[in-house]
């Protein structure tokens, strides 16, 4: 097998991580000797074991003289875990493949130097655009202080929520739901505002075994303190989160508190609701790196009028409501079609009898006229 190939295992292996690692990335990691994998690793429930460490582990002493591909530069500071760089040193490992360079200010570079102070040969970037893919939310949160964000809608094919009279379970049929579970447990976080909680009153929780080692953040953005206190939110262990406006209703806040809610000031935004570009700080700044925006017209359309979303996951059902039906996003605001926000789309999947078509998203100041 090519370098190529053992790169790509490492980053399939990085991608089992995403949703149950943060703050830290999740790393993949493949040890090949004399042409044979000897052991594969990856960053394991919250940030630790790393996963260079775990996969000389599974090596089992067959390290020496072996080649390690990672998707992302070798940690080589003191947190938790010993650094990264000082195991393999001491493995006796020759070569180091690295995807990623780490953008962390404790590493950048300061890792690949340690090893090639050692007498290892390292070499940089081979796939490294995939590896950002994978790890874009580590990257994103370091770079800018913001989560990457995917906006998740489920809708007709006519871009329908809800019927008129708020009718909404289920347009979507249960392929879909399954796969839209499975993306939950790919994020560290998910988020709602509170007219989706008061509509449907979802758990937001990842319900398949096998996914969410760490159980998925559940975010409410609540400007008015609307949650109610026996929303099905409460009934799971998962975190509960509530991003609310400061001086709110003391009594409604300590409440919340009481139902084991953690609550977030937020600055209002002028028009209201909570500013958009500070939510997301707010959370970036308790350590997520990868949000899932699930419920909310509003809160979409905010998201995306503020250039703030990275990623679209659009389920469509093969249905029509027509113009009496709820939209699945509120008023952007474009007048011109240069204003629109782009799509670049990734995949498109069959679920059931709808499909999931993934994007990336392109805001709309940098989108071609």
């Amino acid at each position: 097998m090519s370098d190529e190939q053992h790169m790509r295992a490492a980053l399939a292996l990085a991608a089992r991580g995403l949703g149950s690692t943060w703050p830290n990335p999740s790393v993949g990691c493949v040890i090949v000797r004399d042409g044979r994998v000897v052991g594969r690793g990856h960053t394991r429930p919250g940030g630790r074991p790393h996963a260079e460490t775990e996969a000389i582990r599974a090596a089992a002493g067959h390290t020496r003289g072996a080649t390690a591909y990672v998707t992302l530069e070798p940690c080589c500071h003191w947190g938790r875990t010993p650094p990264c760089t000082d195991a393999l040193i001491a493995s006796g490992i020759a070569r180091v493949v690295v995807a990623l360079r780490d953008p962390d200010p404790r590493v950048d570079g300061e890792g690949l130097q340690r090893l090639r102070d050692a007498g290892i040969e390292v070499a940089v970037g081979l796939l490294e655009e995939e590896a950002r893919r994978v790890n874009a939310g580590f990257v994103k949160r370091l770079s800018q202080g913001l989560p990457m964000v995917t906006l998740k809608l489920a809708t007709t094919l006519d871009g329908r929520i809800a019927t008129r009279t708020g009718e909404s379970q289920w347009i979507t049929g249960p392929e879909a739901r399954r796969l839209a579970h499975a993306l939950r447990g790919a994020h560290d976080a998910v988020m709602a505002g509170s007219g989706t909680l008061l509509a449907d009153d979802p758990e937001l929780t990842c319900r398949l075994p096998g996914y969410a080692a760490l159980p998925t953040v559940r975010v409410v953005a609540d400007a008015r303190l609307r949650t109610p206190l026996a929303a099905r939110l409460f009934n799971s262990e998962a975190p509960a989160w509530i991003a609310t406006a400061p001086g709110g209703d003391r009594a409604a806040m300590a409440a919340l508190e009481q139902r084991g809610a953690e609550l977030i000031d937020v600055p209002p935004a002028p028009g209201g609701g909570l500013d958009p570009a500070a939510l997301l700080r707010a959370l970036a700044a308790k350590g997520i790196t990868r949000l899932m925006v699930e419920g909310g017209a509003r809160l979409g359309a905010s998201l995306l009028r503020a250039g703030l979303v990275d990623r679209l996951a659009w389920f469509t059902a093969p249905a029509l409501m027509g113009g009496d039906g709820r939209s699945g996003l509120e008023a952007l605001g474009v007048e011109r079609l240069a204003q629109m926000p782009r799509l670049s789309v990734t995949a498109r999947r069959p679920a059931g009898d709808c499909w999931l078509v993934e994007a990336d998203v392109i805001p709309a100041k940098l989108a071609p006229d």
